[in-house]
């Protein structure tokens, strides 16, 4: 058994959260390392049981967080999010209307999908809209990241920080007046999280053009200088039927140039904008690698491959490769139609790249020549296959699918509508929950094995398990007492909003330096002791720690999709101290004086 907590044992573990503190705010090591090795030395200082520092890594709130990725992953593969944002978006003339359209609808996703996926699905998006409206792309992304974060604030599986801030107020066996136990349910943030949202998208929306940069380092750079050719047909039942060009979103695609339409035997060269699209269209389109890539996950799209048909469909077994034509490969001369790809390596050409020249005529048509680089299709075992056969120099793999599972979109989308029913309605809780939807989610083929397990981030989740066990030991050891002591010693006389300002604000500096989820979970312990040393629930101490620990907006580290669109949007750190610090005051304002009302 541990002895009696002692004042030593809080100065080093005090010593060493300050110690991580500093470490993360240097950037050289990631946030799992740096909770592991407090975790190591607060267990080998004796400070923790060996088994009270590995707790956190059986939490139910660890494994719920891990199934809600895998639901995340669901919507991804198939395109749902995607379908979501497609529709959502449309052609926005003016820097508030584009901002308008695209942060209303993040928020209302976010709140029910994890934050990552969806800033990753649009990211690729917002410089097309941009060069559409005539404006800076820099405008769109620091909004795309805060609003997804407003978002995930208003319920219990918006964020994972939510879900991690639940489990902790079900360990403490919290009971209201009538003796029955108080819990985070689906919607128990809501009524100060949306509030919050408002606030924050207002706030977006009125000073979002003022004080956001005009310029983007990726808006402005050249395309890159692998220009590939690739043509994709129209299929039926495709929702771009019907539609012009400009309609269908595919005049000004980010990277790409529209360089033709064949319809049957006609060809098109020069494509008008309201030119309106039939089945079987194929359209060719020059540009970029990674915007060819997205072209061909486009829903109602698919390669056209030999220049006649490609393998149509979705499988598991197929990937996109990246293979480099050898000198001496016996395809070498042939146009791609003829020289039997499809059958001599079980692959279909989606792309060519040519260094320093611009291909036209049909993608069928290309007569190959060594150094061409063939984006394809390929089979499972393609590039086991074809290292060292001479056909091709360089065969590497891409981490991308081959595409998308767009017949399951409504499929994942009724998945995560029966998550938030369950929830919702106490049929199940998080954790059965998340069970439940991440195993429809493989069942249904929404997503496959692989695909659930590699979108699972170990680093979140080992972060979340190791500050458990941090956090048992700032409770402990007597550290958290004492922290709230000394906080109840200066703002207990202004009075409970003092006292809940005191936690927000305490929250929002830890997560300034740390992932939002370890911040939370340090935070918890101390916020549970300010509320008992001034005889205050603890409720009201738990909402505000959740909150804050989302909402920190002044710091790219603050969130990690903050630090996503840092790049894209040529931010610097100043940019989200001068747009951000102002959204952490107001949502921290709206949060502390919205508790205060409802549980005051």
């Amino acid at each position: 058994m541990l002895s009696v907590p002692t004042d030593w044992h809080q100065w080093i573990t005090g010593g060493l959260v300050l110690g991580a503190v500093v470490v993360l705010t240097s950037g050289r090591f990631g946030a799992d390392i740096v909770f592991m090795g407090v975790l190591a030395a607060l267990a080998v200082l004796g400070i923790l049981e060996p088994t009270d520092a590995i707790a956190g890594f059986a939490s139910p709130a660890v494994i719920t967080v891990g199934l809600l990725y895998v639901v995340s992953a669901g919507m991804k593969q198939t395109g749902a999010t995607q379908m979501l944002a497609s529709r959502l978006l449309g052609n926005p003339k003016t820097v508030r209307s584009a901002q308008a359209r695209l942060t209303l609808p993040v928020a209302a996703v976010s709140a029910f999908v994890n934050n990552t996926p969806i800033v990753a699905m649009f990211l690729p998006v917002l410089t097309g809209v941009a060069k559409r409206g005539g404006f800076s792309a820099s405008k769109l992304y620091m909004p795309l990241s805060f609003a997804s974060i407003l978002g995930g604030v208003c319920t219990l599986i918006g964020t994972s920080t939510n879900v991690v801030v639940a489990q902790l107020v079900a360990a403490e066996r919290l009971t209201d007046e009538q003796g029955e136990p108080i819990r985070f349910g689906m919607f128990t943030l809501a009524a100060v999280g949306l509030p919050i949202a408002f606030a924050g998208l207002a706030y977006m929306l009125l000073f979002g053009r003022k004080l956001l940069p005009g310029k983007s380092d990726e808006q402005d750079a050249p395309m890159s200088a692998r220009e590939y050719t690739t043509a994709v047909r129209v299929r039926s039942g495709s929702p771009v039927i019907g539609k012009t060009v400009e309609a269908a979103g595919l005049r000004h695609l980010p990277g790409l140039f529209l360089s033709r339409l064949d319809r049957g035997d006609d060809a098109i060269p020069a494509v008008a904008p309201d030119e309106i699209l039939a089945e079987g269209d194929v359209l060719t389109f020059v540009g970029a690698l990674e915007s060819v890539v997205e072209l061909q996950q486009t829903r109602g799209l698919e390669p056209v491959g030999d220049g006649s048909r490609a393998f149509g469909g979705y499988s598991a077994n197929r990937k996109l490769v990246e293979a480099v034509v050898s000198t001496s490969s016996p395809l070498v001369g042939q146009s791609i139609r003829r020289a039997g790809i499809r059958t001599r390596y079980g692959a279909v050409v989606v792309a060519v790249h040519r260094l320093g020249q611009r291909l036209g005529g049909k993608i069928g048509d290309i007569t190959l020549q060594g150094g061409d680089t063939l984006l394809l299709e390929a089979t499972s075992g393609f590039e086991e296959r074809q290292v060292g056969s001479g056909d091709f120099y360089l065969v590497s793999a891409r981490a991308e699918d081959a595409a998308l599972r767009h017949d399951r979109a409504w499929l994942a989308i009724g998945v995560l509508a029966g998550l938030v029913v369950l929830i919702s309605t106490g049929l199940a809780g998080p954790l059965l929950g998340a069970l439940l939807a991440g195993g429809a989610m493989i069942t249904l083929r929404c997503c496959t094995g692989p695909q659930a397990r590699s979108s699972i981030d170990l680093q979140v989740l080992v972060t979340i398990a190791a500050a458990f066990g941090v956090g048992k030991a700032i409770a402990d050891t007597g550290l958290a007492a004492t922290i709230a002591h000394a906080v109840t010693d200066v703002a207990a006389g202004l009075g409970p909003t003092a006292l809940l300002a005191s936690a927000y604000v305490l929250t929002s500096v830890f997560t300034m330096t740390m992932t939002n989820n370890a911040a939370a979970v340090l935070m918890f312990p101390v916020a549970v002791s300010i509320a008992g040393d001034a005889d205050l629930p603890v409720m009201p101490f738990a909402v505000v720690v959740a909150v804050a620990a989302s909402c920190e907006f002044s710091t790219p580290i603050g969130y990690q999709t903050n630090l996503m669109v840092m790049g894209p949007g040529g931010y610097r750190w100043l940019d989200f101290t001068r747009f951000g610090g102002p959204l952490t005051l107001l949502c921290g304002a709206v949060c502390v004086g919205l508790v205060q009302v409802l549980y005051g």
